[in-house]
């Protein structure tokens, strides 16, 4: 039987709300700024809005809020667009807070003919001296009191573009003694003489979060506009507008955001990263990137089970990453097709093997039966690695050492006989004796070994590129630090083999074939391919085994 879910508190709402014919069906939006790429905490957001409108009758849309043209760039845009769609999920309608900017002006002019809205010439500086604290009250601008055909006027003359930056706002005239902060006359609209990556330079005044934010989801008729926790403060200013403008009411709803440990997730941070160069790009496979991940080789299946298993809460709380890397590892055991690869090879010479060379049949993958099974190559001079030896192994050790057999596997067992050495006393190669009727599947030696190493053919075997990743930051909460935050990045967050040996089978790799490297983890081919070398990166290891560096 399938696994029952309790409700989350939205999905509680949302059925008493449907149940009581409030709404027939429901509207969501998910409402990114582009103003960089996308991370693992926009993930949850995503698969909430998108997810309650695939359980329940509605749609979804995408909105870009454009509102602040310096930071904002098309690269984003597509960027996140390609993020969403990669996660599984198709929005109805794409929009933009920008498409909204002639409607926004004239809501902003209605407030300013209700008297409600005033243009104010006070500095930011001035603004804040006057804005007071949680215990005492604020005090009145001294253009508060302008008339409402001077503040329209004023505000008409800010449209097009007579005054300066930062020479005048319009702000909401509400109540300076008000216990919400956010209350006290907040800035609506601001002058900014900026080119816009959609409207160009139509517009030089642009309006505030708040000025833009409800009446987008007003136009939109979003019936449930979910946000993080930290927006709490603003459901006041939201609900007041809309309810002054006398437009659809849209309703806020805010859940808490899910924070990972060993990794930073505030944008400013993760830009601070790419332009100083302590990753190679917004996509780097270090990073908490969405695009980052699927760069990596993660799965959109594996996250949206992560966000999933977190869940939905009103109480935010500290992720730990190895959820993500569990729910990715358990889709990978599912669908990764299983090849042998050599990281650090020593070369086995079996002197009795009289076969120029044979093939070994191999599993795809022993989770899957549809996935088939290969031929591999199987010859008398072969690589194993270097770790699986030991020339004096302690009591219970079950690889390769003088004296001692192990299988092959899908091949052979062997024993080891002769350790070959260099004048400097390193193990050059390993003469070892193939086990008559040893072969996997026909195997009549009646020999039992309990040590099964993978291998691959000297002959036969190709060579790549593999980039061993790990976490970014060596402390579970880098943001949490008193000081620099790139102060904990992980100096072995990248390491890099330049030549590993693996079966031919990878030759025919696709980009988005994820691997089992057996006994090394989970793997998938980098862009940065080329037909001279192939480079994977590894997604994640077989089981948890990081340990934090000191």
């Amino acid at each position: 039987m399938p696994e029952e879910r309790s409700l989350n508190f939205l999905e509680e709402i949302i059925e008493e709300h449907l149940k009581n014919g409030t709404y027939k069906s429901i509207v969501t939006r998910f409402p990114p700024e582009p103003n960089g790429y996308l991370h693992i905490g926009h993930a949850s957001s995503i698969c909430l809005n998108f997810g309650l409108t695939k359980k329940y009758p509605g749609y979804t849309n995408l909105r870009f809020d454009d509102t602040n043209p310096e930071t904002e760039e098309t690269e984003y845009v597509e960027s996140i667009r390609e993020d969403v769609r990669w996660l599984g999920f198709e929005w109805k309608h794409e929009r933009y807070a920008s498409d909204y900017f002639g409607t926004l002006y004239e809501y902003a002019l209605k407030l300013v003919d209700k008297g409600l809205a005033y243009v104010d010439d006070s500095t930011s500086e001035e603004m804040a001296s006057m804005k007071g604290t949680p215990t005492q009250p604020g005090m009145n601008s001294p253009y508060r009191n302008r008339t409402i055909e001077e503040n329209r006027d004023l505000f008409v003359r800010m449209r097009n573009g007579e005054f300066p930056d930062g020479s005048r706002t319009l702000r909401a005239k509400i109540d300076m003694a008000h216990p919400n902060m956010l209350m006290r006359d907040p800035v609506l609209y601001r002058i900014k003489q900026a080119h816009h990556h959609r409207t160009g330079d139509k517009w030089c005044i642009y309006p505030m979060y708040d000025m833009a934010h409800g009446q987008s989801d007003s136009i939109e008729q979003v019936t449930h506009s979910i946000c993080t926790m930290e927006f709490v403060p603003h459901r006041e200013l939201y609900d007041w507008l809309i309810e002054k403008l006398e437009i659809y009411p849209s309703h806020q709803y805010e859940f808490a955001r899910r924070n990972i440990n060993y990794t930073v997730t505030s944008k400013r941070k993760l830009l601070q990263l790419v332009n100083e160069k302590h990753v190679t790009g917004w996509d780097d496979p270090r990073m908490p990137t969405i695009s980052g991940l699927r760069r990596r080789g993660y799965t959109p299946e594996s996250i949206r089970e992560f966000c999933k298993k977190i869940g939905v809460a009103k109480r935010e709380n500290l992720v730990d990453v190895g959820l993500l890397e569990f729910c990715v590892r358990e889709h990978l055991n599912k669908i990764a097709l299983r090849r042998m690869v050599v990281f650090d090879p020593l070369k086995v010479v079996i002197t009795n093997y009289d076969k120029k060379e044979e093939m070994v049949i191999s599993e795809n993958n022993p989770e899957d039966i549809s996935a088939g099974s290969r031929e591999i190559p199987f010859s008398g001079e072969l690589y194993i690695e270097r770790e699986d030896f030991m020339e004096n192994p302690p009591k219970k050790y079950f690889r390769l050492a003088p004296g001692q057999m192990v299988r092959l596997k899908s091949a052979y067992i062997i024993r080891c006989d002769e350790v070959i050495k260099d004048s400097a006393g390193r193990i050059t190669e390993l003469h070892c004796t193939c086990i008559p009727g040893s072969k996997s599947g026909l195997d009549t030696s009646g020999v039992h070994v309990k040590g099964t190493l993978h291998w691959v053919s000297v002959k036969h075997a190709i060579t790549a590129e593999v980039r061993l990743y790990d976490r970014l930051f060596r402390v579970e909460d880098p943001a949490d630090e008193a000081d620099d935050f790139k102060n904990y990045l992980n100096p072995y967050s990248l390491q890099i083999i330049n030549k590993v040996y693996a079966e031919p089978a990878l030759k025919t790799t696709t980009t988005n074939q994820r691997y089992q490297f057996i006994r090394k983890g989970y793997f998938m081919m980098d862009k940065d391919s080329h037909s001279g070398n192939t480079v994977f990166n590894r997604i994640v290891g077989l089981k948890d085994s990081w340990k934090p560096q000191t």
